[in-house]
This record gives structure tokens, C-alpha cells and sequence, in this order.
């Protein structure tokens, strides 16, 4: 079995960096999951963690779902991820069941 190696996430701090939710926010946890899925939530509050406190831990496995929302990123090789959690864009909210989507007023 292959060891997943360390990863040292930063903060992304760009103009959308405090635009949306804190990570540990209901908003986070009922419609992203529902989105990406609890390991990629699960993978994203530990990245957030990790960021703000300059750890290191494995590669999450759910990187590439995070990176395709968005959700992180990588600048020379750091991986960023940001302090707070945006929104679920409108392109999504179709993703997601139909109760959820009426509750985000579509």
C-alpha cells in the first residue's frame, strides 16, 4: 500500500476570501455535503484547520472534487484552500435534490 504524502495547505487570501460561510457552519455541512459528499466536506475542514494552524497532513482523498469546486487550489506548488466556504453557485443547486433546492428558494 502506497503512504499518501504530506501536504502543508495555506490560506487562500484573494478578494473571495471571506465572501461565504465559515467551514464549521450549518450551511457548510447540510448542502455541501449533499454536493460533493461528507469525505470531501470532511477532507475540506481539515485542510481549513490545517491552513490556519500551519500543520501538515496527508493528502486528502477527495483533493481533486475540492480543486474542481473550487475549493482550493495550488500556487507553485502550495496548496491554498480558503478560510471560509462559498456559497453553492446556481449551476450546482441543480445537483442537488430537489427538497434542498427548495429550501435555497429555486
Amino acid at each position: 500500500m502506497v503512504e499518501r504524502p504530506l501536504v502543508a495547505p495555506r490560506p487562500w487570501l484573494d478578494d473571495q476570501a471571506f465572501a461565504g460561510f465559515l467551514p464549521a457552519h450549518p450551511y457548510v455541512r447540510r448542502y455541501w455535503t449533499a454536493l460533493i459528499g461528507p469525505g470531501a466536506v470532511a477532507d475540506l475542514l481539515r485542510l481549513t484547520v490545517a491552513a490556519v494552524r500551519g500543520n501538515e497532513l496527508k493528502r486528502p482523498v477527495h483533493l481533486d472534487v475540492l480543486a474542481r469546486e473550487g475549493l482550493v487550489t495550488s500556487d507553485d506548488g502550495a496548496l491554498l484552500v480558503r478560510p471560509t466556504v462559498p456559497p453553492i453557485s446556481e449551476a450546482n443547486r441543480r445537483r442537488l435534490p430537489s427538497a434542498l433546492r427548495s429550501e435555497l428558494g429555486d
